[in-house]
């Protein structure tokens, strides 16, 4: 199948056939509130659609009760550590249960923003420049040599952790400082990255290895206070232009780069690439892949989706269909 898909086929699902499913939100990760968010609509939606979906918050519950109760799949609406890192994906594996997304490994390598790069650097693929700096490299000295090395503007970020969670675009050297403080607020390494000054994107990818393929870019217009979290999420400040209005041949390009990064990581079910078009040269830079993308009534999968046809809930409806495990599991001792 083609890096692009325009229109995608109708969803064909018996929800009896799924069982009884948990829809898996809150956690305890830095973004627990908007996995709630996500996991309300997913789980309307898929009742909506005559799923037998209850809602389980593992932060409230031990997840052995999974089993205990019955589940038979598991809809993954958790965001960041413990939910999107491969922590609950390798639970589920063990209990043998049925989920939505990537699989343990591809978790948790796209959690950690380091691991990424060197996976598509290795695959040739465009990443912003960057420098990591564990614990033990964060002198004051080390820190200030940061402009020197990735030029300014650039940006601090903690490696594992996303909704912008932590991040600070640095204007000038004497801020890096502050920002990397920032930044160890929520991760002991710290991530810098040169700056891509351009059009920000996000693609999202639906599938599995050469089925996967790409739904239509969106195009991110933020105001002048940046696409912070508060933007993100809980204002009608940024603007989301699906179609793009990018042409033709740069949407093609940057789904081709998508679905490369989203194979390079060994994704499943879905996905959703952020990048950075470079104004200069019109260059697309990847800066992450995120797993477990939001669902909430902000999120851009879902718009992504209905521009293809798709409605939210059959988008749901899909993802919990292609839910499966790493392995077979192995058939008891007699």
């Amino acid at each position: 199948m083609s890096a692009q898909s325009s229109q995608e086929p109708a969803v064909n699902v018996d929800p009896r056939a799924l069982g009884k499913v948990a829809v898996l939100m809150g956690g305890i990760s830095a973004e627990r509130e908007i996995s709630l968010m996500s996991g309300s609509g997913v789980l309307a939606a898929l009742r909506s659609r005559g799923v037998d979906a209850h809602a389980f918050d593992p932060a409230e519950r031990d997840l052995h009760e999974l089993r205990e109760q019955g589940f038979e799949r598991a809809f993954i609406a958790l965001h960041g550590r413990h939910g999107e890192d491969g922590c609950v994906q390798g639970a589920l594996e063990m209990m043998g249960i049925a989920y939505t997304g990537s699989g343990v490994m591809a978790s948790a390598i796209a959690m950690d923003k380091v691991m990424t790069k060197r996976v598509w650097i290795a695959e040739g693929l465009p990443t912003p420049a960057h420098v990591r700096l564990a614990p033990e490299e964060q002198s004051p000295e080390a820190v200030a040599a940061l402009p020197a090395r990735l030029g300014l503007p650039l940006i601090v970020k903690p490696p594992r952790e996303g909704s912008s969670i932590g991040v600070t675009k640095v204007l000038e050297a004497a801020q890096v400082a502050a920002a990397v403080q920032e930044s160890l607020r929520h991760d002991p390494d710290v991530l810098a990255e040169a700056f891509i000054a351009g059009d920000e994107i996000t693609c999202p990818v639906l599938g599995e290895g050469e089925s996967a393929h790409a739904l239509p870019v969106i195009r991110i217009v933020p105001p002048e206070a940046g696409y912070d979290y508060q933007n993100k999420y809980f204002t009608d400040e940024v603007r989301y232009l699906c179609p793009s209005g990018l042409p033709e041949h740069e949407e093609r390009e940057i789904q081709r780069i998508v679905v490369a990064a989203y194979r390079a990581l060994g994704c499943r079910g879905w996905g959703r690439a952020d990048l950075m078009i470079r104004a200069s040269d019109r260059q697309a830079f990847l800066l992450e892949m995120n797993t477990s993308p939001g669902m909430t009534g902000h999120s851009l999968v879902p718009m992504s989706a209905r521009a293809a046809g798709v409605s939210y809930e059959d988008l749901c409806l899909r993802l919990l269909a292609a839910a499966r495990l790493d392995a077979v599991p192995a058939a008891p001792r007699e």
